[in-house]
């Protein structure tokens, strides 16, 4: 566990509908929260369903300065409710969570739902500072966010990138987490692990990373037209079951025009395969990543089976990873997107794991 009173110091960065399954049953939270349920306790809200793309905008938009960063994020909900941080990943934005946050904030949540690094409003303070994209650094910026808002601990909530940044929080900094939702589970990087070839099915699946990785993938992301085509693409094939419209895309493409997109997405998935350095002044949580640390907070985990990066097993292959109050979803016709392609279901898990 990682001191929050001195992370930024040691770190150098100041202060500031889907069927649902559930895999193996109500496991350890689950189970509790129903024997609460039994006793006479609240039992937990039911999230009204809601048709994906019923919404196309926020209710708020900001900025905030944070850590490194100048960060823009959506926010709706009460003021002074609990507070939910939603987390989009690549090639993604916060309209991942438009229809999500409303059925938040109904329920009551302050939602808040920031741009990455190199993503849409949120611009680096100074031009000197390095286009890092380390899995640290993305965790670290969080919780510069949390700090900026004075946010002591909120629900995290995320897909893709936004798995991998909620679990790396849950993990070295959990007095800040009151509960998980993580999207195909347990994500972090060890980038000696990813040396190792994958089965040729899941390397296919991996392709753009590989392409990244060389000189054409670099320019094609520096490149309106291809980085456009490109993201598309990925959409397309990553979420097969989703028919959404040109204007639902367009609305995500505007946070691709970030001046640092392109060096932010090629420096993630070049340091993901060891072709990339990160900053010394991550390493101390690089090396605490790499050991894999277990995750002790209340968590779902959901996998949508239409996901083609989805490990085979129903959550098994992560599932001694997380220790404490636990249960796993799967969503059946669901593709990789899974806030924007099930509203409900994500908002129900978030619901859920508050009251575990």
């Amino acid at each position: 566990m990682i001191n929050r009173r001195t992370f930024n110091r040691a770190a150098g960065l100041g202060t500031g509908a889907a069927a649902l399954a559930l895999a193996g049953g109500l496991q350890t939270g689950a189970k509790a929260a129903t024997a609460r349920n039994e006793a006479g306790a609240t039992p937990t809200p039911t999230v009204p369903a809601v048709t994906p793309g019923t919404h196309t905008s926020f209710a708020r938009l900001k900025q905030v300065r944070a850590g490194v960063l100048d960060v823009g994020y959506a926010e709706d909900g009460p003021r002074h409710g609990p507070v939910v941080i939603c987390l989009h990943g690549w090639p993604y934005d916060i309209h991942s969570y438009v229809d999500v946050a409303p059925l938040l904030a109904a329920q009551g949540y302050r939602v808040i739902v920031p741009f990455l690094r190199g993503h849409g409003t949120t611009r680096f303070l100074s031009s000197r500072t390095f286009r890092n994209a380390q899995q640290s650094a993305i965790a670290l910026d969080i919780i510069a966010l949390m700090d900026a808002l004075k946010i002591d601990k909120a629900l995290l909530a995320g897909f893709d990138w936004g798995s991998r940044t909620a679990d790396i929080i849950a993990a070295l900094w959990p007095e800040r987490v009151k509960g998980l939702v993580s999207v195909s589970g347990y994500l972090v990087t060890n980038v000696e692990a990813q040396k190792k070839p994958l089965p040729p099915k899941a390397e296919y699946a991996w392709w753009y990373q590989y392409y990244f990785a060389t000189e054409r993938g670099r320019l094609a992301m520096e490149d309106k037209t291809d980085r456009h085509d490109l993201c598309r693409l990925v959409w397309d094939t990553v979420s097969p079951t989703w028919h959404f419209d040109d204007a639902t895309f367009e609305r995500t493409a505007a946070a691709f025009e970030n001046p640092d997109y392109a060096a932010i997405v090629i420096h993630n998935y070049r340091w993901r395969l060891g072709l990339a350095d990160g900053e010394r002044r991550y390493d101390r949580y690089e090396k605490l990543l790499a050991t894999r640390p277990v995750i002790e907070v209340p968590t779902i985990t959901i996998d949508a089976d239409r996901d083609p990066f989805i490990a085979p097993g129903n959550g098994a292959s992560y599932r001694d990873r997380f220790t404490g109050p636990y249960a796993h979803r799967t969503l059946a016709g669901i593709g990789h997107d899974v806030p924007q392609e099930a509203p409900t279901a994500f908002a129900q898990a978030v619901v859920d794991v508050d009251h575990f």
